[in-house]
C-alpha cells in the first residue's frame, strides 16, 4: 500500500530525454509509460514524479499533489478543505493519465494547482475528466491553463484537465 507522498508533475519538451535525466538523478526507472506520459514512484525521497510531454512548455510545473492511500482518504480531505473554506473540485471514479482514480482539486494563491488523489486501478487510455480551474489557472505567458499541458482555448477532447 502507498503512503502519502507529494507528487510534481513537470511538463517536459522531450519524454526520453526527460526519462533518462530522471532515471539517473532518482536511480529508479519510471513506474508506467506510455505516449507522451510517464511516472516514477520514487522510495526515496517519497515523491511521485509525473511527466508530460508538453513540447514548448518543458522545465514548468503543470500541478503539484500529494498521493494518499485511500478513497476515504481523499472525502476526509474534501471535508476538510470545505470546512477551511476553499473552492473544491472533486473527480471521483474519473480516468485519467492512464488510471481511474478519487481525487480532488484546490487553487493555491498563485493560481497552481494542487490535487489530492488515489489510484484506483490502472487503465490504458489516458482518459479524460471536465475542463476544470481553467478560468482560475494562468500561465507565465499569461495564457489559461488546465492541468496535463493544455490552454484554456483547446478543447476539452482534445487536452483532458487531468491527472
Amino acid at each position: 500500500m502507498v503512503m502519502s507522498r507529494i507528487q510534481l508533475a513537470l511538463n517536459v519538451d522531450d519524454l526520453d530525454t526527460a526519462i533518462d535525466f530522471y532515471s539517473k538523478l532518482f536511480n529508479t526507472t519510471p513506474a508506467k509509460r506510455k505516449p507522451g506520459y510517464a511516472n516514477f514512484a520514487v522510495a526515496e525521497p517519497p515523491l511521485k514524479l509525473v511527466l508530460l510531454e508538453n513540447p514548448g512548455q518543458g522545465g514548468t510545473i503543470n500541478h503539484l499533489g500529494v498521493e494518499v492511500e485511500s478513497s476515504e482518504k481523499v472525502h476526509a480531505e474534501i471535508a476538510r478543505l470545505a470546512g477551511e473554506g476553499l473552492f473544491t473540485q472533486e473527480e471521483i471514479n474519473s480516468t485519467c493519465c492512464f488510471a481511474t482514480q478519487d481525487k480532488v482539486w484546490v487553487t493555491g494563491p498563485a493560481n497552481e494547482k494542487w490535487e489530492v488523489y488515489t489510484v484506483l486501478a490502472d487503465s490504458d487510455t489516458f482518459g479524460s475528466s471536465p475542463k476544470l480551474l481553467a478560468q482560475n489557472a494562468v500561465d507565465s505567458a499569461g495564457q489559461g491553463s488546465v492541468c496535463c499541458g493544455g490552454s484554456a482555448s483547446d478543447s476539452t477532447e482534445a487536452r483532458p484537465a487531468c491527472c
